[in-house]
């Protein structure tokens, strides 16, 4: 990342590598460039797909630092009836 880079620019570069990388595929991932910080925020199915987002960006941009805000989804069988009223 350089200091020509517009932040547009850089957003789209991550998210298309991580749509195309195949350990994350992830399209709904958000991305946010300030400075040299990239914010990753969304949800993902495991935490293994959480740490290949990290993994993949700094693959791709070793040099900035990565705040990771991917939350796992709750993909378990609700432990009781819900009752609707």
């Amino acid at each position: 990342m350089t200091g020509t880079d517009a932040p547009q620019y850089l957003v789209a570069h991550v998210r298309r590598a991580l749509a195309e990388d195949p350990r994350t595929a992830e399209l709904g991932i958000r991305v946010n460039v300030r400075g040299s910080r990239v914010h990753l925020s969304g949800e993902v199915a495991t935490e293994e797909r959480r740490g290949d987002l990290e993994r993949v960006l700094h693959e791709l941009l070793p040099q900035v630092e990565v705040r990771n805000d991917v939350r796992v989804a709750d993909t378990r069988e609700p432990s009781r009836r819900e009752e609707l009223r």
